[in-house]
């Protein structure tokens, strides 16, 4: 059986999509904090079990039985390596022979702010005993995406992010990666740098946009904290603005960029270009 944490968020409904290409779905787990929310999982045969990373007991039974399970790392920055603890330790208990682990780009050398839980967290994971693999993700196209249709409306795209270059993928392509890796055998001890086959500038990011949509849209880049009142005058939480404003500076220094092509080797295809995405995104 394959555990899949956080199953009802973005990442963790496309890694079972991805999953159930190859594996019956009485052999995948759903662990959810709010079970209610996986009707739709459970209505296909796929196992739905409560999972609250504050909560070793549900983790406990959540994890029973199981051999391989993807940790993806919880929302809730500040507070993950406690909660990631207890994922390690509840596996531990429950005998999983495989933790894969959704970490964060060259996290050993990551100037970004948020690679300190990561960081952490892979130290626990060599601490536990338990075999594991480290899927070091980078950015989420998606991530930029959201902020499309304020581009569209004031004709800006606003970031901190300078003349860095960004190899983001399509969140698809990492449950695409993560899936491969639970159906794969011999992973333990690997680590997957993963990250878009291509680059962009978030200049370049704006001229696309632009060119798809007709609309002219230019990048105006602010300094950090500049970017983060601007985020918090949109609507964002303070903290969420922080780490964006963060990532964004943390991305002019290279922090989002890698061009060893790993995430297109493990998928056996391209990742999906930034100009479809932007497309969908348009639609």
């Amino acid at each position: 059986m394959i555990v899949v944490t956080g199953a009802t968020g973005q990442l963790g409904r496309l890694v079972i999509e991805q999953l159930l290409k190859s594996v019956p779905a009485s052999q995948i787990v759903a662990a959810v904090r709010t079970p209610a929310k996986a009707a739709d999982l459970a209505a296909r045969g796929i196992v739905v079990r409560a999972a609250d990373y504050t909560k070793p007991e549900t983790l406990d039974a959540a994890f029973q039985g199981a051999e391989r399970l993807l940790l993806i790392s919880s929302s809730e920055v500040g507070q993950r390596t406690a909660q990631h603890r207890n994922a390690i330790d509840a596996a531990r208990r429950a005998g999983i022979k495989l933790i894969a682990y959704t970490s964060l780009l060259h996290v050993d050398r990551s100037p970004l702010g948020l690679a300190t839980e990561h960081r952490e967290t892979e130290a626990l994971l060599k601490a536990s005993g338990v075999p594991f693999v480290l899927l070091r993700n980078g950015w989420y196209t998606e991530n930029y995406l959201a902020s499309v249709p304020p581009a569209l409306q004031h004709g800006v795209f606003i970031g901190s992010a300078g003349e860095g270059r960004i190899a983001s993928a399509a969140r698809a392509d990492y449950a695409a990666a993560a899936a491969a890796v639970l159906n794969a055998e011999g992973q333990a001890g690997k680590v997957y740098e993963l990250a878009g086959d291509t680059s962009y500038t978030l200049a370049e990011l704006a001229a696309e946009i632009t060119r798809q949509s007709g609309k002219s849209v230019v990048y105006q880049d602010l300094p950090e904290a500049e970017f983060s009142k601007a985020l918090v005058g949109a609507g964002l939480p303070a903290p969420i603005a922080d780490m964006l404003a963060d990532s964004d500076a943390g991305a002019s220094r290279g922090g989002l960029f890698d061009d060893g092509h790993q995430l297109s080797q493990l998928i056996g295809r391209p990742t999906t270009p930034l100009s479809e995405l932007v497309g969908n995104a348009l639609a």
